[in-house]
């Protein structure tokens, strides 16, 4: 069995505390936004909807990006520098709440990973170790490759063991630019073939080890599936792709039209690709960072894909469900073209955010429901 992981503590530099009071405005006025008062909502946001390629953005939506706005944040990087956007996406992730949501149990672990131990957070449904197995999900949590942890993808992980009634492992696998590709890959992938060899004890179904993951996530999940298929070993039975990096050189018209002002930019896309990729001895075009470009997509797990409307990740989303489509892989593409890209995290905020990952979860537990 896994042993614990053993906590930690917060610095209580002043510094330290100013950051908390920064994140602490931020993420109260993006919740209070859509609790304004209607005349003050349409002064916020100019009193006009966003319309682009015939899509409108959710409302909730539109109201988050105005608070954020307001208070000068546009995008995930912060300054271009690693610290400062960890710590950006921790005080926005944590002022969300989704903390307190039951109906599980949670607990710290580590693995044994290629570089030393992997950190990891095993949720359970709440009912004991007499409860039935269920199938279990291997999720690795978005933010560039470069950002996010286990705290940031907390709410998601905890709303998806309860209401799609699975275990759920998340993989706290290394970040660039102190360990770039495929660093991150080669923890996501032994994480996998860990949680596969003991799926009994984390309270899962044995055989029945699906992975998944948003943005990065979603990019490390996809490439984990074709790494179990070309080494012949176990293979997971779905890939939960929500808004994948699919391609690390793409130029499409989606990075274009979405890049600036719906939360992900092309900046964050670029600064990300370069310290993951740029940083690495990897070329962009390898699978390993770009499994949209792998030559053969035959052969590998079903596919539930995700895409977000004003998402600048839309369009290598739709392009990668299609070329698995092409290969003879079964995939459920499913469109969500009111929302942006981390509509995941924000589901806390209510509006399409929570609809939409309430139907990406039912969707999940009834693929794994399935064989």
């Amino acid at each position: 069995m896994p042993r614990s992981l053993p906590g930690g503590s917060d610095s209580g530099s002043p510094a330290r505390w100013a950051d908390r009071l920064q994140g602490t405005v931020m993420t109260v006025g993006m919740k209070a936004m859509p609790r304004l008062p209607i005349g003050v909502q349409r002064l916020m946001t100019g009193g006009r909807s966003v319309t682009i390629d015939g899509n409108t953005l959710d409302p909730t939506l539109r109201l988050t990006l105005a608070a954020q706005h307001a208070m000068g944040i546009n995008g995930f990087v912060v300054g271009d520098d690693a610290t400062a956007s960890r710590a950006q996406l921790r005080q926005t992730t944590a002022g969300l709440g989704g903390g307190d949501i039951h109906g599980c149990d949670v607990r710290d672990i580590v693995l044994p990973g290629p570089d030393g131990e992997i950190a990891a957070r095993h949720y359970r449904p709440a009912g004991g170790p007499d409860l039935e197995a269920k199938p279990l999900l291997v999720f690795y949590h978005g933010g560039g490759f470069v950002i996010g942890d286990l705290d940031s993808h907390d709410a998601i992980c905890r709303l998806t063991c309860r209401d799609g009634d699975m275990a759920v492992l998340s993989v706290d696998y290394r970040l660039a630019p102190e360990h770039p590709a495929p660093a991150a890959l080669d923890d996501a992938y032994a994480a996998f073939r860990w949680a596969y060899e003991h799926a009994a004890e984390l309270g899962g179904i044995p055989g029945r080890v699906a992975v998944g993951g948003d943005s990065a996530g979603g990019n490390l999940a996809a490439a984990v599936a074709l790494l179990a298929r070309d080494s012949g070993g176990p293979a997971p039975v779905l890939q939960w792709l929500i808004y994948p990096v699919t391609d690390c050189t793409a130029q499409t018209r989606s990075r274009t039209l979405y890049g600036d002002g719906f939360l992900l930019t092309k900046h964050d896309i670029d600064w990300f690709t370069a310290q993951y990729v740029g940083r690495s001895q990897l070329d962009p075009t390898d699978p390993r960072v770009s499994p949209l470009l792998a030559g053969d997509l035959s052969g590998l797990p079903p596919a539930l894909v995700a895409v977000a409307g004003f998402d600048p990740l839309h369009d290598e989303g739709e392009l990668f469900a299609a070329a698995l489509r092409d290969s003879g892989v079964a995939v459920d593409l499913r469109q969500m073209p009111s929302l942006t890209h981390a509509f995941i995290n924000l589901f806390p905020l209510g509006g399409g955010s929570a609809t939409a990952t309430s139907e990406l979860i039912s969707a999940l537990r009834a693929h794994l429901s399935r064989g």
